[in-house]
């Protein structure tokens, strides 16, 4: 089994182009994003690229390339890739659009949001959202005052990054307790019950990420 030293080690060797150890795409770019939007929505239609192409007056050849992002197709030329599927040409460029998806939330401008199991005391501010793409990420500045309530039945799909940022609790998570002070993490399975469990000092303040697969909602 891997230990957390092979751990650390993996996540400390990061690529500096993407400034993590995430996999980064070689090629981020609108013809990449709109051959691959133009391959589905053809799938989507049940043709092969022999169909389209001849629908839309170019060759097949042509056709693959673009679906490759190898080339870039004339304006012309998308519009009658467009035509032949009976969508608007703005359809073929919604992947390119979801990949500049961005969220600014100004200070103290979150929305306030009333989660399941939430009580008294508890201040959940939304501070920004996704508007499209696989994954759905939530991230959350939450408070918890001096009328605050103990909870530890919050259970939701994917995982969650708890980062404390003032106060102290001992957090709950699944069978194991955790004493959280400022400066501490806690990355987990959210599948699992978890919750604040004891209050150790309040007020506090912590930031909550949650990621999951849009499919969940």
């Amino acid at each position: 089994m891997r230990g957390w030293q092979g751990m650390v080690l993996s996540l400390s060797v990061q690529d500096s182009s993407t400034g993590s150890g995430a996999p980064g795409e070689t090629r981020k770019t609108l013809e990449i994003a709109l051959g691959r939007q133009i391959r589905a929505i053809r799938r989507s239609h049940d043709l092969s690229v022999a169909d389209l192409a001849a629908a839309a007056g170019i060759s097949a050849g042509m056709l693959s390339k673009i679906e490759n992002g190898q080339i870039s197709p004339s304006l012309s030329t998308i519009a009658a890739i467009a035509a032949s599927v009976n969508v608007p040409i703005s359809a073929l460029f919604a992947a390119f659009e979801e990949k500049s998806d961005c969220s600014y939330v100004p200070a103290g401008k979150g929305v306030n949001i009333e989660r399941r199991g939430t009580k008294a005391g508890h201040v959940y501010e939304l501070l920004g959202h996704a508007l499209g793409g696989d994954v759905v990420v939530e991230p959350y500045l939450i408070t918890l005052r001096e009328d605050a309530s103990p909870f530890t039945g919050f259970q939701h799909a994917g995982v969650e990054f708890i980062y404390m940022l003032s106060g102290e609790v001992v957090y709950r998570h699944a069978e194991g307790r955790y004493r959280l002070k400022p400066g501490d993490a806690l990355l987990f399975d959210s599948g699992a019950l978890h919750g604040p469990e004891e209050f150790v000092q309040l007020p506090m303040t912590y930031l909550s990420i949650i990621v999951y697969p849009r499919q969940a909602l």
